[in-house]
């Protein structure tokens, strides 16, 4: 073998090598390793742990998120009628195309923002719950519950359906949807995580979401009166029809106190349709996927079990965990300081992941499809503030 090697030019001339090394067998980690294997490390005792630089960048993305949430908390101090969750939207669609921070932002800080538009977000859902009583619920009477239940679905399936009719790309239809008929921008990043969306669209979806919201609070207030509606009319109205509750709180505090708590209960028993909402979108999503894989005759017991094992649960955990809170607030065990600091936790996750949805929005895109994306808001809002109103007059 020697003897037929040094007839040949080769590279190993040069670059000779021992002979134990020549009559070694290959090394099993230069062979690929087959489909579904873990990553692992050098020394092969596990995963591959995540490489400073990405971990950096998660927590610069991270950094940058709660630097905005500083900023639209001291905004919000300054002007308290401007939800703090509104200014972190806006913030962070600033960041996304002011020069220089928007090279950190679609760069180095993406992993961290998109982690906070997906992570804290489903943290600050859970403690939404905390929000919400069975016995407010109850104490709304079966004619508001009936009338929240009707406004909730006639914006869902009415916008869903336009959305579509519209050609509107991805799952912005559903999301957008979503938004205007539960929780605004909350319900757009519940219903996101478990329709696996992307993320473009859900940062076109709640853009439009919290501007129409903005707009309320400055549009609803001048209605009142010319409408024929009392302060407690005004503020179930104002919760039935504004997207988040922040932007409900701040349209019907115009009217007194008595309107806010009508406006604040109403706008909750919205919130807790977003527990079956999420769970019907998940069920639609493995239905869908048991389809393509039943389809599939031609793919192996290996990659059935694999597609089985990438559906998404029933009920995602953020959920059930929501669903927890609002148990546990209706037992009343919780004292009322625990309830105040779990909401500003919440608000404050909120607002980070607002503010990293907000930084993915991309205005040279969204002005393309800018037509039929306004044109959706705009019927979906009279939608909701059509069918809320007849509501709120029939139950009065």
């Amino acid at each position: 073998m020697s003897r037929q090697r040094s007839a040949h030019p080769t590279p190993l001339r040069v670059h000779p090598r021992p002979a134990s090394a020549l009559l070694a067998p290959p090394r099993a980690a230069a062979l690929p390793p087959p489909p579904g294997t873990p990553a692992r490390s050098d020394t092969g005792r596990g995963e591959r742990p995540l490489p400073r630089r990405a971990r950096s960048d998660k927590l610069g993305g991270l950094a940058l998120a709660a630097g905005g949430v500083a900023v639209a908390w001291t905004a919000h101090r300054l002007l308290p009628a401007v939800p703090m969750l509104t200014i972190a939207v806006v913030l962070g669609v600033v960041a996304a195309h002011v020069r220089g921070v928007r090279a950190l932002v679609r760069g180095r800080c993406r992993p961290g923002l998109s982690y906070a538009g997906k992570r804290l977000m489903r943290l600050g859902i859970v403690l939404l719950g905390l929000k919400l009583s069975l016995d407010d619920v109850l104490g709304l009477g079966w004619a508001t519950v009936g009338m929240v239940f009707a406004v909730v679905g006639a914006t869902f399936f009415g916008t869903l359906w336009l959305g579509r009719k519209l050609g509107l790309r991805g799952d912005q239809p559903l999301l957008i949807a979503t938004g205007y008929s539960i929780c605004g921008a909350s319900a757009i990043g519940a219903v996101s995580e478990a329709s696996d969306s992307d993320e473009r669209d859900v940062a076109t979806s709640v853009a439009l979401v919290t501007l129409c919201g903005t707009l309320a609070i400055a549009v609803l207030p001048l209605l009142q009166h010319p409408l024929g509606l009392s302060d407690a009319e005004f503020g179930r109205w104002a919760g039935a029809s504004v997207h988040d509750v922040g932007q409900v709180v701040a349209t019907a505090q115009t009217a007194g106190s008595a309107a806010l708590g009508d406006a604040v209960l109403v706008k909750l028993m919205r919130v807790a349709m977003l527990a079956p909402l999420v769970g019907a979108v998940a069920l639609s999503v493995q239905a869908r996927a048991r389809s393509r894989t039943s389809a599939a005759t031609d793919s192996t017991t290996t990659t059935t079990t694999q597609s089985a094992s990438r559906r998404p649960p029933l009920v995602p955990l953020f959920v059930a965990g929501f669903l927890a809170m609002v148990a546990l607030r209706s037992t009343g065990v919780l004292p009322g300081a625990a309830i105040d600091v779990a909401g500003r936790v919440q608000e404050l996750l909120l607002a980070a992941a607002l503010f990293g949805l907000g930084s993915a929005v991309h205005l040279p895109t969204l002005a393309r499809t800018g037509g039929r994306v306004a044109a959706l808001g705009l019927c979906s809002w009279v939608v909701i503030g059509g069918v809320s109103y007849v509501g709120v007059l029939l139950t009065a």
